[in-house]
């Protein structure tokens, strides 16, 4: 039954992103060409280093899945929708799953990445500076150097024990920046 839960979120959601891609195929296409860079704010821990620029800064809103392991909640995987920063009718612009790793839905780029720091956050799950393990494609998440998840919000495991082969969906959100190496 988890199981099939799982797939009608997974269907669901990518249904929606389909929809919203076909939807604003022409002024969405602008939206992730010309991603939001203005600044963002980030704790002295989750600075990324000198020599990257900052290429795009996009929101996102998700789930944190977690499976019981040992009696313990234990994290199982990301799936968050991530949309341009500055746009209000939330267009999907990207993927975010386990590995973790993002996905363009526009240009089919991809990244993944490993955290190199994190800076706790009460009541909220961490925020965190990660470095890419690998790219590609040409798009937007072409040659991706780090990676910064900031502004979370939910997302933590339950504080109860659990049983079995139990597995909770805990909703977030978050802003995701993302940098390349300065030319």
């Amino acid at each position: 039954m988890k199981l099939a839960k799982r797939l009608v979120l997974a269907t669901t959601a990518l249904a929606a992103v389909a929809a919203g891609t076909l939807a604003s195929a022409t002024v969405g296409q602008a939206a992730v060409s010309q991603p939001a860079r203005h600044g963002v704010d980030a704790p002295a821990a989750l600075k990324v280093p000198a020599g990257n620029r900052l290429t795009g800064v996009f929101s996102a809103a998700g789930v944190q899945t977690y499976t019981c392991s040992d009696g313990a909640w234990k994290l199982l995987e990301p799936a968050a929708t991530l949309w341009a920063r500055n746009d209000r009718s939330h267009r999907p612009v990207a993927l975010h799953s386990r590995g973790p790793v993002w996905v363009s839905t526009v240009d089919g780029s991809a990244v993944n990445a490993a955290a190199v720091a994190n800076s706790p956050k009460t009541g909220t799950i961490p925020e965190l500076l990660l470095k890419s393990t690998t790219t590609r494609g040409a798009g937007v998440f072409a040659d991706v150097s780090y990676i910064q998840r900031l502004d979370t919000h939910g997302g933590v495991a339950p504080a109860a024990a659990c049983t079995g082969t139990d597995q909770v969906s805990v909703p977030y959100s978050a802003t995701y920046a993302f940098y390349k190496p300065a030319k």
